[in-house]
């Protein structure tokens, strides 16, 4: 039997279909997961991190714009909002909070969440601090990387004490309100004791604080400076490679882009492999995993990074020892 479609019937045939496809978009759009990004510092100086997390996001199967959202919260340095960003990304309902190198934004989002799986990359113990419960077996709703820069103290004041083998002091400068600053502060004193070297422990963690403690610095030649970790050193590491050269200190930082920046010479993971690393575990979660259950990692190759033209510039001669180990110099 043959069935006729008149032309009314055909056109509200289509009509229907055509109103059913803005639905049929915004259930897509809907069904689509959001990663909530979230940092204590400012987007600037993390630019190369965050493509490192979407490239990390992108190995796991997700493109942003195609089938995830990333919806960042930034406290620019005011950890006091960090609360505040943390409850907007759970009322938004994120489907993971990612907080690479960011240990504050970890905290705030895990005072903020008991479900919402989190995805951190700290530098220091995340057991200690209450992210998790062992590092083979999270056991909770946080999981990521712990990348050990507290522990890497010590090896930095010998590679400064390699560096400039008589030096009169070391110096360290340190953020007190960096959730691992007690912590630092036991390593640089432990690490100078053993190598019979006097520090001296310089706390700033403003512009106008850092600026004052090169000042002081300037004016005892024969220091050594050690720069500890940090969002907030990290966010003003093109300010702080540019006073040590200045005043002609030798320091170490604890991460290659300091060195890229102008700094002299650097030790520590590679942070854009660490984000990138978090993107990869914020994917994995998307998918179905549970944080409970993927273990923290860490990383097991560190880089020593040396910049001969800031060398040269404040008069340093850099052992042939330290250049043969390096893994990278740049000149």
């Amino acid at each position: 039997m043959t069935v006729t479609i008149g032309r009314r019937e055909l056109l509200a045939a289509f009509g229907g279909a055509a109103a059913a496809w803005p639905l049929v978009a915004r259930a897509q759009q809907a069904a689509t997961p959001v990663v909530g990004f979230f940092h204590s510092g400012s987007p600037e100086p993390n630019v190369a991190f965050v493509a490192a997390f979407r490239k990390g996001l992108n190995e796991a199967g997700f493109v942003e714009g195609q089938n995830v959202t990333i919806e960042f919260r930034w406290a620019a340095g005011q950890v006091d909002r960090l609360p505040e960003l943390a409850a907007d990304l759970v009322r938004r309902r994120v489907a993971v909070i990612a907080t690479p190198g960011s240990t504050p934004a970890a905290l705030a989002a895990k005072a903020a969440t008991a479900t919402i799986p989190i995805v951190f990359a700290t530098g220091g113990d995340p057991v200690a601090i209450g992210l998790a419960k062992s590092l083979n077996r999270p056991g909770g709703n946080a999981t990521g990387i712990s990348f050990e820069t507290v522990e890497l103290i010590g090896k930095g004041l010998e590679l400064l004490r390699e560096l400039t083998p008589q030096p009169e002091r070391f110096a360290a400068l340190v953020d007190p309100k960096y959730e691992y600053a007690d912590a630092i502060v036991t390593n640089l004193r432990a690490g100078a004791a053993s190598l019979g070297v006097p520090i001296e422990i310089l706390h700033a963690g403003t512009v106008r604080e850092i600026d004052a403690a090169f000042t002081n610095l300037a004016q005892k030649p024969g220091s050594a400076l050690l720069i500890s970790p940090g969002p907030t050193f990290t966010g003003r590491r093109t300010q702080l490679a540019t006073l040590a050269a200045r005043h002609a200190i030798p320091a170490i930082y604890n991460m290659r882009e300091f060195a890229e920046s102008g700094g002299l010479m650097s030790y520590g993971p590679n942070f854009a492999s660490l984000f990138q690393q978090t993107g990869i575990y914020s994917g994995r979660i998307l998918k179905g995993e549970k944080p409970a259950d993927l273990p923290i990692q860490q990383p097991i190759k560190f880089e020593l990074v040396i910049n001969l033209t800031t060398a040269r510039a404040i008069g340093i001669i850099v052992p042939d020892k330290l250049l043969a180990v390096a893994d990278e110099v740049i000149e």
